[in-house]
């Protein structure tokens, strides 16, 4: 087990890092994080299949294919411009660069792709009202067979047959808000996620990296710090009824060790990755940790905690079996998405 979850994350620390090089390298003035998108992909589309498989195997219903689709559109909203600008580099300016004066910017992509999922998936379900559900379009069954070939003794109410039963409507209901929440609650940080690699884009190129690099340094030190402090100081149960390995003094542990990351980063990583070109006083200061690392700590936690309640909810140990010793993607990005909203916030106005 131990060396399966060595070997897992071994991989996935390489590969992470092979493309947060190739992207510090050969990244231009605005197509940063281009070369970050097959990773973002891979994290959100991940993460979509274990809730959407834990959902499922517990018996909630919803629009798999549907979810996935929409978690993609919505992670890559705030990519477009970005997309835009590797496309006329790559065609040798037959396509035009993305406007400087759109009025649509990276993160109204994002709402824009995030209501128009939502409004397909609602589509989706007009389509399917009236049949029983499944996961699959093509394999619905009509009800018109059931109602049909049910007993017709007593004489149905004006306007009864015209409509699903009350069961069915509500089914209707569960699945579009499932899936809706599914593809909000991993869409849009996903996509906040990728508007980090692009702040302080006018700064430098580099900034915005390392601003990704501590984002994802502070929140995972916050979980590896919790873990320790609790096993040599664990005393008193944080919230034992959705995690009873959690305590308040691991809490407090990890609070200490992303503050102390946040600290680090804002001294050495910043000015090793953003200093050469820039002016010292454009980097941010060092106080920001005192506000990065307490918030991106229990933020963690909280993502955390509701990864572990829809496990114990779903009666799964794992949110799916991807990573080896890990688990599934969800097992790594659980605290990610949870901290991404505080992180930009801080980051951006650090910028």
């Amino acid at each position: 087990m131990l060396i399966d979850r060595l070997r897992s994350a071994a991989v996935l620390i390489a590969i992470s890092m092979g493309c947060l090089f190739a992207d510090s390298k050969f990244s231009a003035p605005g197509t940063e994080g281009f070369l970050l998108i097959p990773l973002l992909l891979f994290f959100a589309l991940g993460t979509t299949w274990d809730v959407t498989s834990l959902l499922l195997a517990s018996g909630r219903n919803l629009w798999r294919t549907g979810c996935m689709i929409a978690v993609g559109a919505i992670s890559l909203g705030s990519a477009i411009p970005t997309l835009v600008n590797a496309a006329s580099q790559f065609s040798g300016g037959a396509i035009g660069v993305y406007p400087e004066n759109c009025p649509i910017g990276p993160l109204g992509w994002a709402m824009t792709m995030a209501i128009a999922s939502l409004f397909a998936l609602l589509i989706r379900e007009m389509r399917t009202y009236g049949v029983t559900a499944t996961n699959d379009l093509d394999t619905a069954i009509d009800l018109d067979a059931s109602i049909a070939s049910s007993d017709t003794a007593s004489e149905p109410s004006a306007g009864s047959m015209d409509r699903p039963s009350g069961r069915d409507r509500s089914s209707s209901i569960d699945r579009t808000m499932r899936a809706a929440f599914v593809s909000l609650y991993i869409g849009l940080p996903m996509s906040l996620l990728f508007s980090i690699r692009g702040l302080g884009s006018d700064i430098s190129t580099s900034w915005g990296l390392a601003a990704l690099l501590t984002m994802i340094a502070v929140t995972k030190s916050a979980d590896a710090g919790a873990y320790f402090a609790g096993k040599a100081l664990g005393r008193h149960k944080l919230i034992p009824r959705l995690s009873p390995g959690k305590t308040w003094e691991g809490a407090i542990g990890g609070v200490l060790m992303s503050t102390l990351v946040a600290m680090a980063c804002f001294q050495w990583l910043f000015p090793a990755m953003v200093a050469g070109s820039v002016a010292p006083a454009s980097l941010p200061s060092i106080g920001w940790a005192l506000i990065l690392g307490p918030a991106l700590a229990i933020t963690g936690m909280v993502g955390d905690l509701a990864e572990s309640m829809f496990k114990r909810d779903c009666g799964a140990k794992d949110s799916g079996n991807w990573l080896p010793g890990l688990g599934g993607v969800w097992d790594v990005t659980d605290s990610l998405i949870a901290a991404i909203l505080p992180a930009f916030l801080c980051l951006a106005a650090a910028a």
